[in-house]
């Protein structure tokens, strides 16, 4: 008897697991990858030998704590060029939640930039970068980038999200 009404709720499991539903998947776009190059063109995150280059440190200015640390990761693409990819981890604060079907939220971060000289720290600068996320029923993305408040970036479907800084 156990086996039947055991073979019944499998069966009846694995039915309920066919259904489909009606709701659509939401997309997820929310990776940014940063480039800093100087007025040359020249990738500042790149160590070269006797040129200045740039280390950084990101902090959420909306998060909990005075210090809250943001991560991210300095990567390389395939032709040496250096980027800090960010995915996520500062606080998000709606700026426009009225419309359900439309929300428009930001993050603030600090991008502190430490400049040096044969490996020596010679300058640090602090700079704002701004990233507003766009959510609908069908997409969660960075739609617009704002560094120092200057637009740097708008969401274009299909591309990736870039933003080169020029220093």
């Amino acid at each position: 008897m156990r086996n039947v009404v055991f073979g019944i709720l499998v069966v009846f499991f694995a039915l309920l697991s066919c259904r489909s539903e009606e709701d659509d998947i939401q997309k997820i776009d929310q990776i940014l990858n940063i480039y800093m190059k100087n007025s040359l063109g020249r990738d500042l995150f790149h160590k070269k030998k006797d040129t200045s280059y740039f280390t950084y440190v990101m902090n959420d200015v909306l998060g909990d704590k005075d210090n809250a640390p943001v991560s991210s990761s300095l990567k390389m693409n395939p032709d040496s060029t250096f980027y800090i990819e960010y995915i996520a981890g500062a606080k998000r604060i709606g700026i426009d939640t009225l419309d359900p079907d439309n929300k428009i939220y930001h993050s603030v971060i600090t991008v502190s930039l430490r400049k040096a000289v044969n490996n020596v720290a010679i300058d640090t600068i602090e700079e704002k970068l701004e990233i507003q996320y766009r959510l609908t029923p069908s997409v969660f993305e960075v739609s617009k980038v704002f560094y120092n408040d200057t637009l740097r970036f708008t969401k274009q479907p299909g591309v990736s999200n870039v933003v080169t800084i020029v220093k």
